[in-house]
């Protein structure tokens, strides 16, 4: 080997060395680069293409009446959903994922155009197992499933108008579901997805925010009463030939809503095809001259008065009283009554003369007291407060009117309500829908002892002689009063369109439930309310007593305590 070449070769060697050292100091820059300085950067790329933050739902909460039976749950169900970018670019599998949703790949393309440029998108909200199932075993990158609720009611029908019902988001839309949405709603938290090369999600790999349930709701409602409500008011509705129908039952210690059921129905498992006017609750939302179920309350202004007792007499006759350009009249010619007996044979012209021999202002004060005109307090959606105009805008006739019941506008929980005060010796308690141990404080809207002659008066209007014989049960003592109105039209008071009413409470010695039974335009055979509606208060108040094991207070073998005689209220 020659000198010269011996002398180049250590200079080769260098540059070799010099080459391999610029290289490992350029990967170590490009590592430190990648590694601390663009780490951030490269993290969120990485974890765009193979992770994604996706909600994690969790459930409603149960709705459940008073003994705990549910009324509304969330059972779990899937959604189909995709990432549009990867589906996009699977066209040649639309058709059968369209096939399986129930769609045409024409609409699938519009969906994905909606979504274009979109992370996330549903394809089918709700879908049973056996369909979200043949969907993933199709395989398409881009499509999964995310686990989400759907709300079920039991009672269907029974507890529609109650309960309300929710979206297919799970948001309260109607009755108790919307009223409490706040509080029943769950609180969705967020968790992370690993994806595989295709799209498709194979794990989760952490929980970022944990998803809190709603709160449970145990309402006043007992389930059994409700069925009992609903089956007797729809053969009634249905028997009559009925517009609508409502029925309300009331706890006379706590102020607890046991019952409350309108028809005509709807079930809320099963809404496709139904109006928006089958949702409304009419035992709130909608108002009715309440007629003679008022009478009570006009008699108890006037025994607190001091002017009259249940014996005071009265002189209907002929049965005709003109008031002003009015003229009121009695089915028959009662002649003379007692004040008792004017509730007994539920006399217009008696209790019009009562009426006008009062203080206006004092009777307006015990309507008000009574809860007329204003809202019950159980937060319903749509409630409404109801018409009492004020005693400064009466007129004589239009204080008669109201006497019995025209010229007032009430709904039949606000009926029930007062009629609450009437079976509670004069105390009014506040109305509620969740179940409650203890009893409310209330006010007293009356005395004690003018409670008390009412309750006598209005257990002689269920005896045989009274107008609301057909409400009577066997074995207990029950008061209560009907009520026929004429119902107004743009052309006055129709001749052929009533409104039949029963208001009650039993049993009269120590009073536990009260009930108010409406029977919107029965238009088949009878109309007036001892006829259509005291006949399902007396099916529904029998069956609710012996369900509740109320012990009996009048066992059929013995003679009554109230005696009738002469329209005379022992006392």
């Amino acid at each position: 080997m020659s000198r010269h070449a011996k002398t180049r070769h250590p200079v080769r060697n260098a540059i070799v060395l010099l080459f391999f050292l610029s290289g490992l100091v350029l990967l170590a820059a490009r590592a430190v680069y990648l590694q601390v300085l663009n780490s951030d950067f490269l993290q969120s790329q990485g974890n765009q293409r193979h992770t994604r933050l996706v909600k994690d739902n969790s459930h409603r909460g149960m709705i459940l009446d008073r003994h705990g039976s549910p009324l509304a749950v969330s059972t779990p169900v899937d959604s189909v959903w995709a990432h549009p970018p990867t589906l996009a670019e699977e066209r040649r599998k639309w058709p059968r994922l369209a096939a399986l949703l129930e769609m045409s790949p024409r609409e699938l393309t519009q969906l994905l155009r909606r979504h274009e440029g979109r992370e996330f998108m549903y394809l089918k909200r709700h879908v049973p197992p056996e369909l979200s199932e043949r969907v993933m075993a199709l395989k398409i990158p881009g499509v999964a499933l995310q686990r989400e609720y759907r709300r079920y009611y039991p009672l269907g029908s029974v507890a529609g108008h109650v309960v309300g019902f929710t979206n297919i988001d799970d948001q309260g839309q109607e009755g108790v579901e919307l009223a409490y949405d706040a509080s029943l709603r769950a609180v969705p938290g967020t968790k992370r997805l690993l994806r595989d090369l295709q799209g498709n999600a194979v794990e989760v790999a952490e929980s970022v925010v944990l998803p809190k349930p709603g709160r449970d709701l145990v309402l006043s409602i007992d389930r059994r009463i409700q069925y009992l409500a609903y089956r007797e008011l729809k053969a009634a509705v249905f028997e009559h030939g009925a517009r609508a129908g409502s029925a309300v039952v009331l706890d006379a210690r706590t102020g607890e809503v046991l019952a409350l059921v309108n028809e005509p129905d709807f079930n809320p498992n099963n809404r496709a095809g139904l109006r928006s006017g089958m949702f409304r609750n009419r035992a709130v939302t909608d108002l009715f001259e309440p007629g003679s179920t008022l009478k009570p309350f006009t008699i108890a202004c006037a025994l607190e008065s001091g002017k009259y007792s249940p014996g005071s007499i009265i002189d209907t006759t002929p049965g005709v009283l003109q008031v002003g350009d009015r003229t009121f009249r009695d089915v028959h010619n009662h002649g003379v009554l007692t004040v008792a007996g004017v509730i007994e044979k539920s006399s217009n012209v008696g209790v019009s003369k009562i009426a006008l021999a009062l203080n206006k202002k004092s009777m307006w004060e015990m309507l008000r007291h009574a809860g007329f005109g204003q809202p019950t307090g159980v937060q319903l959606p749509g409630e409404v407060a109801g018409l009492l105009n004020p005693y400064s805008s009466w007129v004589p006739v239009e204080q008669a009117s109201i006497s019995f019941g025209y010229g007032i506008s009430v709904t039949p929980l606000q009926l029930a309500r007062a009629y609450l005060a009437l079976a509670n010796d004069g105390m009014a308690l506040p109305l509620t829908l969740q179940h409650s141990e203890t009893i409310p404080q209330g006010e007293h809207i009356m005395s004690s002892k003018t409670a008390r002659r009412l309750q006598s008066m209005l257990e002689l209007a269920v005896s045989d002689a009274g107008t609301g014989k057909a409400a009577q049960v066997a074995d207990y003592r029950v008061a209560g009063k009907t009520g026929t109105v004429r119902k107004l039209t743009p052309d006055g008071y129709s001749e052929d369109k009533y409104v039949a009413w029963f208001a009650g409470f039993a049993p009269v010695n120590s009073p536990r439930l009260v009930m108010v039974i409406t029977v919107d335009e029965p238009a088949r055979g009878a109309y007036y309310g001892g006829e259509v509606a005291a006949p399902v208060f007396g099916h529904v108040m029998a069956g609710a007593l012996r369900l509740l094991d109320i012990p009996p207070d009048a066992p059929r073998k013995e003679t009554r305590l109230m005696t009738v005689k002469s329209g005379q209220v022992a006392e």
